[in-house]
């Protein structure tokens, strides 16, 4: 049981997030065993209105209800999402769910992941209002103020950062914007264990150990890996790399149904922590 699992107990719903769930009625929710572990407002969000259908048809590869539990994110923690792309997949789930007690922070590209947030924010104030933006173009900058952030979260970047020859860098940006004790969540495209690392990753496909080594690299521990994003019918061999398979599709329709039968990427998720003496 997904509970038992991730090592969780139920919470009880608070905050004003309440008519959504109403709207969206629990009894009819998805993710039966999942949302056992889960804090309500989030069950509610994650299967609520405000989102896109696009963005709903992508749940049974992305998991985010599991993966946001397995992080450990709570609607007062401070959380700054790195690169949210200009889908908001994320944006629409955590800005409202940590809008009335806690911070929802998107760093990224000023014209692809920025712009489509503030427009969020004029269309739906009530939603997105208190989320605040920072620039973050592959390492370096200030994320958020030091030390200041519960939780930094980033979804299938780290080959953007490894082609850029930016990845150390944005790790040390990471580590820079925690707290002690701090958590960064990390998920990715798998690379094969049998095959060497393409320093640029130009598949987009990251062997685990290599993005292990990153984030340890610039101080973080692993205290965490989960395999609810796993796809073991991911060969990964694709004539355009990952891209190859949904939701991109970058051979168009040439194999479409091979590779809508393999689905998207396997992926690994991580928990790592900025430890607690840290300075």
């Amino acid at each position: 049981m997904f509970a038992k699992r991730m090592g969780v107990s139920w919470s009880k719903m608070s905050g004003p997030l309440a008519a959504i769930c109403f709207a969206v009625g629990l009894a009819q929710i998805p993710y039966a065993s999942a949302e056992q572990g889960a804090d309500p407002a989030l069950v509610a969000l994650v299967n609520g209105p405000q989102r896109s259908d696009a963005n709903k048809a992508r749940d049974p590869y992305r998991h985010p209800l599991e993966v946001l539990t397995f992080f450990g994110v709570k609607a007062d923690a401070d959380v700054v999402e790195v690169t949210p792309g200009k889908a908001g997949y994320w944006t629409e789930i955590l800005a409202p769910y940590l809008k009335d007690h806690g911070r929802y922070t998107a760093a990224g590209d000023a014209g692809r992941d920025i712009a489509p947030i503030q427009a969020n924010i004029a269309a739906h104030p009530e939603l997105y209002g208190k989320t605040v933006t920072t620039a973050f173009t592959g390492g370096g900058e200030d994320i958020a103020p030091p030390g200041s952030a519960d939780f930094v979260l980033t979804f299938r970047n780290i080959h953007n950062w490894m082609r850029a020859g930016t990845a150390d860098a944005a790790f040390r940006s990471f580590y820079k914007a925690l707290k002690p004790g701090g958590i960064l969540g990390v998920e990715e495209h798998r690379g094969r264990p049998d095959q060497a690392q393409d320093p640029q990753a130009k598949s987009g496909y990251v062997r685990q150990d290599y993005a292990i080594a990153l984030a340890e690299k610039a101080g973080f521990k692993l205290v965490g890996e989960s395999e609810v994003n796993a796809n073991p019918k991911d060969t990964k061999d694709y004539p355009e790399g990952v891209w190859t398979l949904p939701p991109t599709y970058q051979l168009k329709d040439q194999d479409r149904e091979k590779y809508s039968a393999i689905g998207e990427s396997d992926r690994f998720v991580l928990k790592f922590q900025k430890p607690l003496d840290a300075k």
